[in-house]
């Protein structure tokens, strides 16, 4: 079920679009279905999987096109008999493997079985995230509660250390685990490998920065990781307001990025591969991924 060369090769007819996309210009619909139309990489009875681009929401906002409003017109293009329905989905701001399902039976049993999956102990979903930083430790696991924070007009995750039972009883705090691994380090950036063991919004982006090593992109949290002398360090989520992710100016050199194209650049965190009953899915890279992954010197290959 792997989704490999041929996978690659699909993508790639999609990548004037997906360069566009990763670049944060807002798609037309018709360029967006047919980007999603040329991004498929598995399609096997009632299931179909896609590879979307970074910047795409599952819901859109009004007047922006969403996945969830192109489906009936991408089911009549691809001539699928059943109305489609999503099974799993990276965030808006992350690429990557988005599982859509004709069969609700299906949908019902796929999302018990993800849920099953994390229970037992196991990490069906991997993520690649490219990270300004490289983690201490090699391979490891980041554990925190997480809470929505209202500040002002907006609403922010934040981490909770030591969260009470009380609040977790209440869900006002979520206990979260990711796994991570290194799979390659140049320069000061790295290629992590991110396994999720429970779901929260944002959850990734925010565990990275517990790391010290935020995403590359990531414009809502990497503020809160701080540098004295070269040396990183923790921010409070007050002390440290939503902006661009500032990158010194050898790195910004090294990715190419003039001060317009950094403030559109894409968030480098990637759904790469979902373990289903049948085995494991993967999409590749998206265009932007793959320019930075060659800039930067890290791997484009890597074992799964």
């Amino acid at each position: 079920m792997a989704g490999g060369g041929a996978a690659a090769r699909v993508l790639a007819r999609g990548a004037h679009g997906a360069r566009a996309a990763g670049w944060g210009r807002p798609l037309p619909p018709e360029e967006a279905l047919g980007l999603l139309e040329a991004s498929v990489v598995h399609r096997e009875g009632a299931l179909l999987a896609l590879s979307k681009p970074p910047g795409l929401p599952i819901l859109g906002r009004p007047g922006e096109p969403g996945l969830a409003a192109l489906l009936p017109a991408l089911r009549r293009r691809l001539g699928l008999p059943a109305e489609l329905h999503v099974v799993k989905a990276p965030s808006r701001e992350c690429s990557g493997l988005v599982l859509l399902s004709g069969c609700r039976r299906a949908t019902e049993e796929l999302q018990r079985f993800f849920a099953d999956a994390r229970r037992r102990g196991q990490y069906p979903a991997t993520y690649h995230a490219v990270t300004i930083g490289v983690p201490a430790e090699a391979e490891g696991e980041i554990c925190t509660g997480l809470r929505w924070q209202q500040e002002g007009d907006i609403a922010t995750v934040v981490p909770v250390p030591a969260p009470g039972r009380r609040s977790l009883a209440r869900k006002e705090v979520k206990s979260t685990r990711t796994r991570y691994r290194v799979l390659g380090a140049a320069g000061g950036c790295a290629l992590l490998q991110l396994q999720p063991k429970t779901a929260f919004p944002e959850q990734l982006p925010v565990h990275l920065t517990l790391l010290l090593c935020p995403a590359l992109g990531d414009h809502k949290h990497s503020s809160r990781v701080g540098r004295v002398l070269g040396v990183p360090f923790l921010l409070p989520p007050e002390a440290a307001p939503t902006r661009t992710q500032v990158l010194d100016e050898e790195l910004q050199s090294r990715l190419g990025l003039s001060p317009q194209q950094l403030r559109r650049l894409p968030l480098h965190l990637h759904l790469q591969q979902l373990v289903l009953p049948q085995g494991p899915l993967r999409a590749p890279h998206p265009p932007p991924f793959v320019r930075t992954l060659r800039r930067l010197g890290l791997p484009k290959h890597w074992e799964p």
